[in-house]
């Protein structure tokens, strides 16, 4: 094999450290999660009362942000793969907009329950909604500055067919942001 084709075969896909990365991120988002669900079970009333409150349609609306996102960022791996910068530098704009659109959702959610007075110490629901939340919105955020980094390199000419690692490696950390998502809003938002 040519280390060129190695390059493209290559598992997992981006830089090594990125993983290590994911893997921690990953991590401390689980210990999050089952310490939401260990206390939710103590809490149950609580927690579906408190739960009714949430914007499960701009929960919903988010998570097809996301997932939209997360094909443009495929799409942008695979230009980049057969050395078309200009349709990935597109498709990775085209993500951060759908970046963007998550954040003013989310960001209106939180004006809303700020102005109804909620905060950390309303109660364990809130205290466990706005961390686990806002802990992902600073990943969004994150994910959008590598996403615009990514594209700017890209518009630059720095990624090609031949070396595209860094274009794997902030896919693979966007992945992560969206996957983690997936598991925190029927956990928070649906599980009852």
């Amino acid at each position: 094999m040519t280390e060129e084709s190695n390059q493209l075969n290559q598992y997992p896909p981006g830089d090594l450290a990125i993983w290590v990365f994911i893997l921690a991120e990953l991590a401390v988002f689980a210990i999050f999660f089952a310490s939401y669900a260990f206390t939710r079970m103590s809490h149950v009333e609580l927690f579906n009362q408190y739960q009714q409150t949430l914007d499960r349609d701009s929960a919903l609306i988010n998570t097809i942000t996301l997932l939209t996102s997360s094909y443009f960022v495929v799409r942008a791996v695979q230009a980049i793969r057969l050395n078309h910068r200009q349709q990935c530098e597109r498709w990775l704009w085209a993500a951060v907009l759908m970046a963007l659109l998550f954040l003013f959702v989310k960001g209106h959610e939180y004006a809303h329950h700020l102005a109804a007075g909620v905060s950390l110490s309303t109660n364990t629901f809130y205290m466990f909604y706005l961390s686990l939340t806002y802990f992902h919105f600073m990943h969004v955020i994150l994910g959008m500055v590598i996403l615009i980094a990514l594209a700017i390199k890209t518009r630059k000419g720095d990624y090609s067919d031949t070396e595209h690692t860094g274009i794997e490696t902030g896919a693979s950390y966007w992945h992560m942001v969206d996957m983690v998502w997936l598991i925190l809003f029927p956990l928070v938002y649906v599980m009852r």
